[in-house]
């Protein structure tokens, strides 16, 4: 097993795709570490990252474990979304067949406050089944990807939003705003009241970023259905990029850049 203190001899591969990712880019490379920056790239035009970045998949676990020996990395971080679950599981599993160190950079998730009417479900399908029987007009905050089981319930109306344009629903179905987070308050309780919005349905990613509309929902009384997160093998972690970069020995330096954005919904 490497070393996870010994920062000289490092060379990083970062996994992306939030803001914790972002800004732990941003500190590796004003520390001048060897680092990678990967994206899925279901994004079509994400933010520019200060490391070399690569995009796209790696072929299972065994196409990661070829690229980590290939690229003769070190240390990995996972700092992709919390629901990226094929990925963080082919991290665990890559890293523990190379004898590699492994840390996912894993933000909290959201906890119900006072005011919040939260019906918690473990995956999508189980958020579909959660749809009241009555009529809706529903802000389904979980990107593009899943959508299709909740129209074909047919009686609700969707609201979504969406970093990239391109993804249209049947006007008697929904309407699509193009938006990137991060979100206010005063923003999101515009958006759901503009659009009469009586339900809220959402993953549990945590962060700031994409909080406003669990805030906008609870200050207008919406109940929202909350996916949890999905199970995940056992991995270390950290909830901060100050823990990352102590796990990886580096010390930070102050950029001043926090132009990062969270791509919540």
């Amino acid at each position: 097993m490497i070393d996870s203190q010994d920062s000289a001899t490092q060379r990083i591969l970062l996994l992306g795709g939030t803001t914790e990712a972002s800004r732990l880019a941003q500190a590796l490379a004003a520390a001048r570490m060897d680092a990678v920056f990967s994206y899925a790239g279901r994004t079509d035009a994400p933010v520019a990252q200060p490391l070399p970045t690569r995009v796209g998949g790696f072929g299972g676990v065994d196409g990661l474990c070829q690229y980590l020996q290939a690229e003769r990395i070190t240390h990995v971080v996972d700092a992709t979304h919390p629901f990226a679950a094929q990925m963080s599981s082919h991290a665990v599993q890559a890293c523990a067949r190379l004898g590699l160190p492994l840390l996912a950079l894993e933000r909290p998730a959201w906890q119900a406050q006072a005011g919040d009417h939260w019906q918690h479900v473990p995956d999508l399908a189980s958020a579909v089944a959660a749809l009241p029987t009555e009529p809706a007009r529903v802000f389904l905050a979980i990107g593009r990807q899943h959508v299709q089981p909740f129209l074909d319930v047919g009686r609700h109306w969707f609201l979504l939003r969406l970093v990239d344009p391109g993804f249209e629903l049947p006007a008697a179905q929904g309407a699509v705003v193009l938006d990137r987070g991060p979100f206010t308050l005063a923003n999101d309780l515009a958006l759901l009241r503009q659009h009469r919005i009586t339900h809220v349905v959402a993953k549990n990613a945590g962060g700031l970023g994409a909080q406003a509309k669990l805030d906008a929902a609870r200050a207008l009384g919406c109940p929202v259905i909350l996916i949890d997160r999905p199970a995940i093998p056992h991995r270390p972690t950290a909830g901060t990029v100050a823990q990352a970069l102590q796990w990886l020995g580096v010390a930070p330096a102050d950029t001043g850049v926090h132009a990062a954005t969270d791509r919540g919904v």
